[in-house]
């Protein structure tokens, strides 16, 4: 196989605890297969299904999830950030972003081997199935990375200055950190653990839009007046869109239709109906009445908080975090929001960057064999495993928060970072874009 080193890294990566030899052994089967030039029709099929499936969670899933949670005024213009942002992210992604993540190059970024996918052929293979759909694949969680930012800046920021926002975040934030951790950057070397993007997307993500929120300021009347969601039944539509996709995110992150596959999707059933319980509960308790605002967010907290263990710990295992899942994620757009005193909009924070850093952590937990996992690499103790997923969380947010102020402060000086008050109050569809979602 002419480019094989991008596959053998996500291989390695995203397999490196299948069998109990550790991250060599998983390797040298797809070695094997891929130097003899053979593609599984089954694994080839099954990626694309995941990789359908990922898209899906960004248009519609997202849109939809997001676009509930704001006022009437602003939904389309939301709807409208997804699905730019989504076009530019794939133009992107086969122009240079999959080359920067994937080929071989630094610890912090890729080469620049694959620009425009020049030296792709459509035989190349990754693993069982062809190296195009580990392009769309990879390139779908790309897009649904630079979407998730969206939340924490809505109902205020300018459409051109998100647009430059995403350039800018993409190429110097998500391409590096998918190439630390998947690409055989400093982080895989390291020994960090991320089976579908706890940090990578999540934290990654979360970050960027905590950022954003504090620059943008919160938004006109917040604290004074009641931004409530404006359609619920939307929400829980996103909600259910988003937990379909998912298990093309986490199942697929497997790289072919295997036993790890299997466990991981098994995994984000469990994880997401004990969170979506603890949540709930939790509320129930706490705020004396159960909401199903607080079960689409349970869901959406079970998800993210499974997403880097799904293929690599047990069942009961994915029971576990998906319980803490719910409850912190809870405290994060609750309790968390409020000591932060930031006007995250779709609490992309308290979700997605909270459940995501509890993710990650109890992955190096739950993935020791004497607790149902698929075992800690030859000679890492569980504690040595916890301290390098604390440490890749830590190089994340690092990273994240300065290029995403930078590129937020480059928006500013270029276009203007926030729309007026006049603008703000009137509503983004009408004004940005010139129409309305309802008459």
């Amino acid at each position: 196989m002419r480019h094989c080193n991008p596959l053998i890294v996500k291989i390695d990566v995203k397999r490196q605890f299948s069998v109990a030899a550790g991250i060599v052994a998983s390797c040298v089967p797809s070695l094997s297969q891929a130097a003899e030039g053979v593609a599984d029709k089954a694994d080839n099929a099954f990626m694309m299904i995941c990789t359908v499936l990922v898209l899906f969670m960004t248009i519609p899933g997202i849109a939809l999830f997001y676009g509930g949670l704001l006022r009437s005024k602003n939904v389309l213009s939301l709807m409208a950030q997804v699905m730019v942002s989504f076009a530019l992210v794939c133009v992107l992604w086969v122009i240079y972003g999959y080359s920067l993540a994937f080929e071989p190059g630094n610890g912090f970024f890729g080469g620049f081997g694959q620009m425009m996918l020049k030296n792709l052929a459509f035989t190349d293979l990754s693993g069982n199935f062809y190296q195009l759909i580990h392009v769309a694949f990879q390139g779908s969680f790309a897009c649904i990375t630079v979407a998730l930012i969206i939340g924490a800046l809505g109902e205020r920021i300018r459409f051109s200055a998100l647009l430059i926002f995403s350039v800018l975040w993409l190429t110097f934030s998500y391409l590096p950190m998918a190439h630390m951790v998947w690409g055989g950057g400093v982080l895989s070397q390291d020994g960090a653990l991320d089976f579908a993007g706890g940090t990578v997307v999540h934290v990654n993500a979360a970050v960027a839009g905590l950022v954003g929120a504090y620059l943008l300021g919160k938004r006109t009347g917040f604290g004074k007046e009641a931004f409530k969601p404006h359609n619920l039944p939307m929400v829980f539509t996103g909600t259910a869109v988003l937990y379909i996709g998912w298990f093309g995110f986490n199942a697929g992150s497997a790289s072919a239709a295997n036993e790890i596959a299997a466990l991981a999707f098994l995994n984000t059933i469990v994880a997401t109906a004990a969170a979506i319980l603890s949540w709930v509960f939790a509320e129930w308790l706490f705020r004396n009445k159960p909401s199903l605002l607080g079960a689409c967010s349970g869901c959406i907290a079970g998800l993210v908080g499974i997403t880097p263990a799904a293929g690599m710990v047990g069942v009961g295992g994915a029971l576990v975090i998906g319980l803490i899942a719910g409850v912190t994620g809870l405290w994060g757009v609750v309790a968390l929001k409020r000591w932060l005193r930031v006007d995250d909009v779709c609490d992309v924070f308290g979700i997605h960057g909270v459940c995501g850093i509890v993710g990650c952590l109890l992955t190096g937990v739950f993935t020791a064999k004497s607790l149902g996992g698929t075992g800690h690499a030859e000679g890492i103790t569980m504690l040595e495993q916890v301290g390098i997923q604390a440490f890749s969380i830590l190089v994340c947010v690092v990273w994240s928060v300065i290029v995403a102020f930078v590129a937020f402060k480059i928006a500013e000086l270029l276009v203007g970072l926030r729309v007026t008050v006049e603008v703000e109050r009137e509503g983004l569809d009408i004004n940005s874009h010139g129409e309305s979602a309802y008459n």
